[in-house]
């Protein structure tokens, strides 16, 4: 039988990066005795990828200088035929051939910028792999706050009121900024467009505040988000496994937070051990909610990952009125934290299961492109053809 090489890819230049380690490092223990053979994939802070046994320990990411130096150089290849390798950069031996993997899959584990926002979805759809999770489109409309709600608000799915805006306009106008800003009424919710696990948002209860929270955001963005803040606030969260076509929404969480609004501690280390991820966080899941606003969310929830195009698993973030119990949309995570296995765990599916499945997923995705046309076989480079080429050189200008 062919080895299955499966690459887990994680890291990458994200404020979110050791997040990403956290939760590689949970899913290739959970692969620990599957059939793959399991390759480690580290895109690390200043871009440059890597592999090696040494990327399998989480005790060797606490000098990640170090590690860099010690780990092996690493880039996806074609062979003669096409296939796509994991191919290892030879350090020294000026002779020595370099250690290629045939890429069976790929896993990924990315949170944040440059890897959950489809870009490293790009390279594996140019290198033709099958990889977990959503596809460009919705990796990065699901990345883009901004976008992800003028997607949703086309949708018929409810969210807050807002206003957003690039660094440029804050510098050439912050006065009507401010004006349109508190013409949403404080309190408000400041948060980067492109981010994640709640890094640089703040909550402002007067300009002093907002400006300052601005200034914040604008460290880790230069496109901020300025929202309407819910009163009295509660958040809920589900998940929603499958693709577009065929999905299913887990049982509901309910986050507890020390602040009106989650921090980055909040959801990484307020259950005592950070190796867990998102697994440390405090929530109540089941969520302590009536079955109809239950029902409610999970529906809302298939109906996001649908707008979306995601595929994978994912989680979907609400806000609710606890007064009311009016639902909004906050924000998809089209890789969540610990791929929100605890979520799962209570939905009778356990971490290695649920990464089996997100495999099982992106094979059958993949099998499906590759089962269309994708080329087009035309004469259109013949010499004949080519010939006309010649005419164009009169029409340059």
């Amino acid at each position: 039988m062919t080895q299955k090489n499966l690459i887990v890819a994680f890291g990458g230049v994200s404020p979110e990066h050791e997040v990403s380690v956290l939760t590689a490092m949970q899913a290739m223990a959970a692969l620990e005795d599957s059939s793959y053979s399991i390759l480690p994939l580290y895109i690390s802070k200043s871009g440059r990828w890597f592999t090696g046994d040494l990327l399998l320990d989480l005790k060797n990411y606490k000098d990640l200088k170090q590690l860099e130096k010690a780990a092996a150089p690493c880039s996806f290849t074609k062979n003669e035929i096409g296939q796509t390798h994991l191919t290892e950069q030879v350090k020294s031996h000026f002779f020595a051939k370099p250690a290629s993997h045939p890429v069976y899959a790929v896993v990924c584990a990315f949170h944040g910028s440059d890897g959950e926002n489809g870009s490293f979805q790009g390279i594996c759809e140019t290198y033709n792999v099958p990889y977990t999770g959503s596809g460009v489109l919705a990796s990065s409309v699901g990345m883009d706050k901004a976008k992800a709600k003028q997607l949703c608000v086309a949708n018929n799915i409810p969210v807050t009121d807002s206003l957003d805006f690039f660094e440029a306009n804050w510098e050439n106008d912050q006065d009507t900024i401010l004006k349109e800003s508190e013409m949403l009424g404080y309190p408000l919710i400041v948060k980067p467009v492109n981010l994640g696990s709640s890094i640089g948002v703040k909550r402002a209860g007067n300009r002093d505040e907002l400006i300052d929270a601005v200034e914040t955001a604008f460290r880790y963005d230069a496109h901020l988000l300025v929202e309407e803040a819910i009163q009295p606030l509660m958040e809920i969260n589900c998940s929603v496994m499958g693709t577009a076509e065929d999905c299913i929404a887990s049982v509901c969480e309910k986050p507890l937070g020390t602040t009106d609004t989650l921090s980055f501690e909040d959801k990484y280390q307020s259950g005592g051990s950070a190796e867990k991820g998102m697994a440390s966080a405090d929530r109540i899941i089941p969520a302590d909610i009536s079955s109809e606003l239950t029902s409610e969310i999970q529906e809302l929830a298939v109906q996001t990952f649908k707008a979306f195009d995601a595929s994978g698993v994912a989680r979907l973030d609400f806000l609710v009125n606890s007064k009311t119990e009016k639902v909004y949309f906050n924000e998809i995570n089209t890789i969540p934290g610990s791929f929100s296995f605890y979520l799962w765990d209570k939905s009778d599916v356990n971490f290695t299961q649920l990464v089996e499945k997100l495999i099982a997923i992106a094979l059958k995705k993949h099998q499906a492109k590759n089962g269309r046309v994708r080329t087009y076989d035309t004469n259109l480079l013949n010499e004949k053809a080519a010939k006309g080429i010649k005419g164009l050189k009169g029409i340059k200008k």
